[in-house]
């Protein structure tokens, strides 16, 4: 500071993802460490830097073939002993590791095993403990369903402090002495119950959720259904509605809501008494949700099929996934199949039509991402890779909308400020030049949506026209 003089660190200059945080180390101002990603999302670094001589050094290097998801990285410093939780699918699946700060060197795999960490709830650095949800820990349950866990610093004394087979959510009394565990499946609805945080042992039922209402509509629960994958091993897992005067002697056309965005997992696995699913199946639908590949929340092979190759969209898996729900239930009609989806999922419902026409008859796109140029860095490049490539043209609704076949809705919202409404423009010129026929929906003031109550309503009657063959209602005729 006397001289006032700034020295630059010996580094390559930080192009990509912002100024980083900078972490001092406990107990010595002479060092700082601080975390990047390359653009291209392929290289993730822990660097050192020496305030003195102004030298940097890597501590921790990852690097992937594929992609590292960056906004999946996690990294908790302990000051007090100068060591880094680090949250890594660098093994294939998403676990725990403990890392020398100093060093860099991994001093333990925290966790291991064919199932994935989904949030790190909070570390006792006094009992050194990690608090943590996960999910595909038991094998003889839905690999998707949310428990909650403990685990000691030294990989030792894992804790489980749910039981049922469902989807849980715990809410800790404020001396953490207690927990309420809140649980149900799409089939099952709520239970509640009071349990010790000391071994999670079940104190007493609080609630039962009272689904009496429910149950006099008539309506009927989800369904879960599983059927392999493209490579004959893997699980694909998804549910289907039915309508509530549903009859088994009938054929019903498919409707699946599509959204295959890598960055999560999308099929519901908690009990809920409305879904637009239902609502649309009451129409004469069987509606399916499917998680193909591509997505996350599993292993990471399972997730790098979307590498460079989000126009997938886990479709081979979906398609085997209804042929097989038509194997075990005739009346769920393939040779009549629709599609929707909103963002990733209006991409992947155009897609749909595009590039799997033998198989789907009718989408409904709304303000899709249709070129993964056209659209934000950050999420098009963790998937597709930088730089840009022929790939990106290659899968681009745009590049490719001339192939289409099948009845198409796109609907765009004016003021979208998520996805560039230019995208669906572009998609509906080519379409224009190309000859093609299609419908298109474009609201005034609204944002990024499924197209809000007027859109949802005009896909119920593109889907009634094309999948039943029935002319929907006139509605600018007066009713008395």
């Amino acid at each position: 500071m006397a001289d006032r003089k700034p020295t630059r660190v010996g580094i390559d200059v930080i192009d990509y993802g912002g100024a980083p945080f900078l972490n001092w180390r406990s107990g010595n101002s002479r060092y700082f460490t601080f975390e990047r990603t390359d653009r291209g999302h392929q290289r993730f670094r822990i660097m050192e830097v020496d305030t003195e001589t102004a030298t940097a050094r890597e501590l921790v290097e990852e690097q992937a073939s594929t992609f590292i998801f960056e906004q999946r990285i996690l990294t908790h410093y302990l000051p007090e002993t100068q060591e880094v939780v680090w949250v890594t699918e660098k093994d294939g699946w998403r676990h725990i590791y403990l890392l020398d700060e100093q060093t860099g060197k991994e001093k333990l795999q925290v966790t291991k095993g064919d199932w994935v960490i989904r949030e790190v709830d909070s570390i006792d650095t006094r009992k050194r403990e990690i608090w943590f949800q996960a999910s595909g820990m038991n094998k003889n349950e839905d690999p998707y369903f949310i428990h909650y866990y403990r685990i000691g610093f030294d990989g030792k004394n894992l804790v489980r402090l749910t039981e049922a087979n469902a989807n849980h959510r715990l809410l800790f009394t404020p001396n953490r002495k207690y927990y309420i565990d809140q649980y149900s499946r799409v089939d099952m609805p709520p239970v509640m119950e009071l349990r010790r945080t000391a071994d999670g042992k079940k104190l007493m039922q609080l609630e039962q959720a009272d689904v009496s209402g429910y149950a006099a509509t008539g309506l009927n629960y989800p369904e879960v259904f599983v059927a392999k994958g493209r490579d004959g091993v893997t699980d694909i897992w998804g549910i289907l509605f039915r309508p509530g005067n549903f009859d088994p002697s009938k054929r019903y056309p498919i409707i699946e809501q599509i959204y295959a965005g890598p960055q999560g997992s999308f099929v519901p696995k908690s009990f809920s008494a409305y879904s637009e699913p239902q609502s649309l199946a009451e129409l004469g639908f069987i509606v399916v949700q499917i998680d193909g590949m591509g997505t996350y929340n599993r292993s990471k092979a399972f997730h790098d099929v979307c590498w460079k190759n989000l126009a997938d969209a886990g479709f081979p898996d979906r398609i085997l996934w209804m042929q097989a729900l038509a194997g075990k239930y005739p009346y769920a009609d393939t040779s009549r199949v629709g599609v929707y989806g909103t963002s990733a999922g209006g991409q992947n419902a155009a897609g749909a039509l595009l590039f799997h026409p033998g198989f789907y008859d009718a989408a409904v796109s709304a303000c899709g991402c249709h070129d993964n140029r056209v659209d934000k860095q950050w999420w098009n490049e963790q998937w597709m890779g930088f730089p840009v490539g022929k790939h990106y043209d290659e899968q681009s609704n745009i590049t490719n909308a001339h192939k289409l076949q099948g009845n198409l809705m796109l609907v765009v919202g004016e003021a979208d400020e998520n996805v560039p409404p230019e995208s669906t423009y572009r998609v509906a010129d080519a379409l224009i030049k190309a000859g093609k026929d299609f419908e298109f929906l474009a609201i005034p003031g609204m944002g990024h949506s499924d197209g809000g109550p007027y859109g949802r309503k005009k896909k119920r009657d593109f889907f009634v026209k094309h999948l039943h063959g029935v002319d929907p209602p006139k509605r600018n005729v007066n009713e008395l």
